[in-house]
C-alpha cells in the first residue's frame, strides 16, 4: 500500500491509543512487524497554545516510522496551525481524528462529533492539506450512531478535500468498543473512494486480519487493543497473510519484551509516571496465563521495576509448559 508517495510494507499498522500506545510501545511494535504507527491523540488547540504535554505527544523517533501525528479539533484554522507545528517533529504524515468517542473530545466538537457535520469535516481536511507538505489521512467510524451511518459519504468528502487515505473503525460512536464489527460499511467506504482504505476493529490475529481484508476489500488493517501486551500480533498477521509459518514466542521471550518496554517507558517519560503506567501494560502481558487473576492483582500494586521481575517469576512458575 502507498499513502501518496510513502511505501507501507507489511499488512497491519498500530492504531493510536491515547494513554497506551506511547513511544515505547510504538517502537516495540515496529520491531515486531507493525507497518506504521500513529501517535497518541493530540489536541490541536493545545498545540497552538504551546501546551508542553501536547507537544510531547508529537515526538517521533526513527524507530517508530513510518509515523503519523494524530490531531483532533473542530476549527479548520487551528487544525491547520497545529499541523504546521507538528511538522517540527518530522512526522511522515498527519492523521485527523474523526473517530474518538471520548465525551471530553466529542463535547468540544472533535473526534466522532465531526461525523455529524461532514461539511465541517471536509473543510478541516482541506485546511490541513493546504497547510502541510506531507500526506494527510483521516480516521473515522461508521457513523455517529446506528441511524446515521455516513462513513461512505464522509470518506468521499475527505478524499475530495485531499485526504490520502482513510481508516474506518467498524463501529459507531454510540457503540464505543462493544462487540460486533460492521464490515459492510467498511466495504461501502472502499467502493466510494479511490484512496487506500484501512479497516480497523476486532483485528486480533492472522485469521481476523484475513477476514477483514476479504470481507471489506480494504487495502490494509489496523490493530488496537489486540496489541496491548502482545506486540507479536503483527508478526502473526504478517505470517498469515504472506503464507509463512509463525512461531509463537515463549513465555520467557514475552517477558523479556515486557521488561524492555517498561525500561523504555522509564527512559522516555517521568519514571514515577512510567511505573504507574507499567501496571496496566504488565497486566496485559499476563492475559491468558494460569493464575492470571492473581497476577493482575499483583500488577495493580507495582511500585518499582523489581515488582515486575517478581510477577514474571511467579507467572513462569505457574506456567512452566508455555
Amino acid at each position: 500500500m502507498k499513502i501518496k508517495d510513502i511505501e507501507i510494507k507489511g499488512f497491519a499498522a498500530l492504531a493510536p491509543m491515547a494513554g497506551v500506545a506511547d513511544r515505547a510501545m510504538r517502537e516495540i511494535c515496529v520491531r515486531y512487524g507493525a507497518a506504521f504507527t500513529v501517535g497518541e491523540l493530540t489536541s490541536a488547540r493545545g498545540i497552538t497554545l504551546k501546551d508542553k504535554k501536547s507537544a510531547s505527544l508529537l515526538f517521533c523517533s526513527e524507530k517508530e516510522r513510518p509515523f503519523a501525528s494524530q490531531l483532533f479539533g473542530s476549527e479548520p484554522e487551528i487544525m491547520a496551525d497545529a499541523a504546521v507545528a507538528a511538522l517540527n517533529f518530522h512526522p511522515d504524515f498527519i492523521d485527523i481524528n474523526m473517530g474518538c468517542p471520548a465525551p471530553k473530545v466529542v463535547g468540544n466538537g472533535g473526534g466522532s462529533a465531526l461525523m455529524k457535520n461532514p461539511r465541517l469535516a471536509a473543510k478541516i481536511v482541506k485546511s490541513v492539506v493546504n497547510a502541510v507538505n506531507v500526506p494527510v489521512t483521516v480516521k473515522m467510524r461508521t457513523g455517529y450512531d446506528g441511524e446515521h451511518i455516513n462513513a461512505p459519504e464522509l470518506a468521499k468528502r475527505c478524499e475530495d478535500a485531499g485526504a490520502a487515505a482513510v481508516t474506518v473503525h467498524g463501529r459507531t460512536r454510540q457503540q464505543m468498543y462493544a462487540p460486533g464489527i460492521d464490515y459492510k460499511t467498511i466495504a461501502a467506504v472502499k467502493k466510494s473512494v479511490k484512496i487506500p482504505v484501512i479497516g480497523n476493529g476486532d483485528v486480533s490475529g492472522g485469521e481476523s486480519a484475513r477476514y477483514m481484508y476479504s470481507a471489506t476489500g480494504c487495502d490494509f488493517v489496523m490493530v488496537g487493543r489486540a496489541a496491548q501486551g502482545n506486540p507479536f500480533v503483527f508478526g502473526e498477521i504478517n505470517a498469515a497473510l504472506s503464507g509463512k509459518e509463525y512461531k509463537e514466542p515463549t513465555l520467557n521471550e514475552r517477558f523479556c519484551v515486557l521488561k524492555e518496554q517498561i525500561r523504555l517507558m522509564e527512559k522516555y517519560k517521568d519514571p514515577h509516571i512510567a511505573v504507574l503506567e507499567s501496571r496496566k501494560h504488565t497486566a496485559w502481558y499476563m492475559r491468558g496465563l494460569d493464575g492470571a487473576a492473581q497476577l493482575r492483582r499483583m500488577c495493580g500494586e507495582i511500585n518499582c521495576f523489581a515488582d515486575i521481575d517478581n510477577i514474571c517469576e511467579k507467572a513462569l512458575e505457574q506456567n512452566k509448559n508455555m
